[in-house]
């Protein structure tokens, strides 16, 4: 149900109007969202964040109280949206072989069709990660973790994996894999002339795949 608030800069005594102040605040998000990740911290503007979110910056100030807090949410919200994109993969009731090839393509496809993702993470990466909660971002990534687990245990009890990778090594291993050819396409494509279309992507998807499943292959 819309939350009925005094809009902040609505100076009329007594004028109130009615807000949705989810959709407010997931629309201030997502300009920041945009905003941040063409422009970086530093060179981003809360007045362009406001027009991009057709509202005003003491709404903004009202909800985030500042642009380092609303960095810091807009990271948790990216976060989140992956963790649920992971999360409806649904792991555990994969075959092992299946689950991490679905983790696979599902991680090398998310970075690819999300752009603004890599430059916010770049970012955040150049600030040392000084906006992230260690303790809430752990707690976020543990069930892809623990399902890793889980499909990594079933994959080892039927011979298809190797029985000595850790979860989270293997997330990383992944990470790693998907997240570089992506984020450094233009400089590799400049060092190695490489192709910059749904070829290389294509041809760097596959590799991610063999170079995973070649490192689980039972030793």
């Amino acid at each position: 149900m819309a939350a009925t608030e005094t809009i902040p800069g609505v100076k009329r005594k007594g004028v109130k109007r009615k807000r949705d102040a989810k959709a407010t605040r997931g629309a201030i998000l997502e300009a920041a969202r945009a905003e941040f990740a063409g422009r970086g911290l530093g060179g981003g503007r809360i007045d362009a964040v406001a027009e991009r979110a057709g509202c005003n910056k003491a709404m903004i100030y009202h909800y985030f109280g500042s642009k380092d807090a609303l960095f810091a949410a807009v990271l948790q919200h990216n976060y989140t949206l992956i963790r649920q994109a992971e999360a409806d993969l649904d792991l555990r009731s994969l075959a092992p072989v299946d689950a991490v090839r679905a983790f696979v393509e599902f991680s090398f496809d998310y970075v690819a069709a999300n752009p603004e993702f890599i430059k916010l993470i770049n970012e955040e990466n150049l600030h040392r990660a000084i906006h992230i909660d260690p303790a809430t971002a752990r707690q976020m990534n543990s069930p892809v973790t623990s399902a890793l687990g889980d499909v990594l245990k079933r994959g080892a009890a039927d011979g298809s994996f190797r029985g000595d990778v850790d979860p989270q090594d293997l997330y990383i291993s992944i990470a790693s894999i998907c997240y570089f050819p992506i984020s450094n396409r233009y400089t590799l494509s400049a060092i190695f002339d490489l192709p910059q279309g749904d070829a290389m992507l294509a041809a760097r998807r596959a590799q991610a795949l063999a170079v995973i499943f070649g490192y689980l292959r039972p030793l």
